[in-house]
């Protein structure tokens, strides 16, 4: 599958979030993801992320699962919650039995194991920004 490129999806710059405990990991993705043309907002923590989301959602969310605190589980909770929900793609390690289906009922769009080739993580991104876009008949 191409990627699909910013001009395709929108005239808007879609911001993607990042929401990953460890540094090096969201300091590798916002390298990725900008320099594929995406704004970037970085969150280490599950509560600083849904302060942020408050506000406005954002076009995707990266979220991983096993994080101090607030886990990844308990964020996709909190966004089923929300009237305006991102769409999210969960980047995890700890690829364990059942984790998939349970993020899937929880509302994440997608699943992915790490390490993340930087091919199935963009068509994800792609995938997801564009299912937004038709399924609310409006930019992200």
């Amino acid at each position: 599958m191409p990627h699909v490129t910013l001009a395709a999806v929108t005239d808007d710059v879609p911001t993607i979030a990042v929401l990953d405990d460890e540094a090096q990991m969201r300091k590798a993705l916002a390298r990725l993801l900008r320099t594929h043309g995406y704004r970037v907002a970085l969150f280490e923590d599950g509560e600083s992320f849904l302060a942020a989301q408050a506000g406005r959602p954002f076009a995707c969310v990266l979220l991983d699962l096993q994080m101090p605190g607030m886990d990844g589980f308990s964020v996709l909770q909190k966004l089923q919650t929300g009237q305006r929900r991102s769409r999210v793609i969960v980047i995890t390690a700890h690829d364990h039995p059942g984790n998939e289906a349970r993020v899937m009922e929880l509302g994440a769009q997608a699943y992915l194991a790490k390490p993340v080739d930087e091919d199935p993580l963009l068509e994800a991104i792609a995938r997801n920004l564009q299912e937004r876009i038709e399924g609310e008949g409006r930019p992200c």
